[in-house]
């Protein structure tokens, strides 16, 4: 799901530092008189400091243009380990700018970056040279004290985007900028993460394999001659363990069936089911999927990140109320059992926006702080599991 841009990060942050300004100025004299100890120095992380030994990091997916970085973590009372944003690629001078300016809100309350790119021009754009020069303002951003995790052109086994479908063309793109972060920048990390495999192959999309392609063939895993859930939605995407540091996979609670829009509990164990390929309920039977989790997190021994998850409320409709549902999601994504049970977990990021959703051509409250009540039950069921950024920010190390 596509929300966080830097532009919005970019907007948030200039009013932020505005009203600091401001504010300085009408309190030039107090502030003479009251000396504030600066905030110390950023570590320096190297990307494989990124994983925490226990528990799993807890990051959020944030409407930039709604709520300041600062004022989540106020209401949440904890700083967020991972900040979430999506930005097209490859991108301009303007681009590497906001780039920066979302670093500079990160260090200040949060911890690391994972910065989504999206091809949207397709697979032929991602260059060389635009992976280079990514690299390089990478670097930037991890010598200034933010590491950062990238998602590269995530969903590709979805029909939807314009890099979707496409395997080999991916899986070269993908490598192309995995060799750039690897050899130019030490504080960043590389992020493979298809979509769900439920539903596979999403015919109809305006993406989707042609039979007698190429790329069709490649996807036909099992070579029956035509592409079903029965073939592997993961595999023929994979750009290989040399070129993957972490793996993720976006779940979310849109109700039982199709059509989504209903306001319904989600079935018991299906947050778990789904991410191991043994959910079978109300939404389908999808045991032909591959188990996710067993495949790249256990066998391959990569750290496993859902990148966004929630669970769907629609203000405009009756049925289960939105603490009910939004608790019995919120109650298996963060499971005391967890860790011990799934230890290569290791990031969870809420989807935190209340917007219009095409696939139900309506709203949907995805958020956890925006009402009192649920804010309050989903700060005190929160495990202690869970990873936070530091309780102070911290400056960019002197170059």
């Amino acid at each position: 799901m596509k929300e966080s841009s830097l532009v919005a990060v970019v907007f948030v942050a200039t009013l932020a530092l505005g009203g600091g300004t401001l504010a300085a100025q009408i309190s030039s004299e107090s502030a003479e008189e009251t000396q504030v100890a600066a905030p110390p120095e950023c570590t320096v992380l190297d990307r494989s400091q990124l994983e925490p030994e226990t528990g799993a990091l807890y990051g959020v997916n944030l409407d930039w243009e709604d709520r300041s970085l600062a004022d989540y973590a106020e209401r949440l009372e904890h700083k967020p380990a991972v900040s979430v944003s999506f930005t097209g690629f490859p991108y301009d001078e303007q681009g590497a700018g906001y780039l920066r300016m979302a670093a500079d809100q990160i260090r200040a309350d949060g911890q690391m970056m994972l910065l989504t790119l999206e091809p949207e021009g397709g697979l032929s754009e991602v260059t060389e040279e635009a992976a280079q020069e990514l690299a390089a303002d990478l670097a930037e951003v991890n010598a200034s004290g933010v590491p950062v995790i990238v998602r590269f052109a995530h969903e590709m086994n979805g029909s939807w985007y314009a890099w979707g479908q496409q395997p080999t063309a991916y899986v070269e793109a993908y490598r192309r900028v995995a060799d750039g972060v690897h050899e130019q920048a030490p504080g960043s990390a590389m992020m493979w993460a298809p979509n769900y495999g439920g539903g596979y192959p999403f015919a109809g999309g305006q993406y989707e394999a042609e039979p007698g392609t190429a790329d069709f063939a490649v996807l036909d895993t099992d070579g029956d001659g035509v592409l079903t859930m029965a073939d592997d939605a993961y595999a023929p995407y994979y750009p290989g363990d040399d070129a993957v540091d972490w793996v993720g996979m976006s779940l979310y609670h849109w109700g039982s069936a199709h059509p989504w829009g209903e306001n319904e509990l989600p079935e018991d164990g299906k947050f778990l089911q789904q991410l191991t390929g043994t959910y079978a309920g109300a939404g389908g039977d999808d045991r032909a999927v591959a188990d996710f989790y067993a495949e790249y997190g256990q066998r391959r021994g990569k750290p496993v990140a859902v990148p966004e998850t929630a669970a769907l409320y629609n203000p405009a409709e009756g049925g289960a109320d939105e603490l009910a549902i939004k608790q019995a999601w919120w109650g298996q994504v963060f499971d005391e059992s967890i860790p011990e049970n799934f230890p290569q977990l290791k990031m969870i990021s809420w989807f935190e926006w209340d917007k219009h959703e095409v696939e139900i051509d309506g709203p949907v409250d995805w958020t956890t702080t925006n009402t009192p009540a649920v804010r309050d039950a989903f700060t005190a069921d929160l495990p202690g599991w869970l990873r936070w950024g530091p309780e102070e920010g911290c400056t960019a190390p002197a170059s």
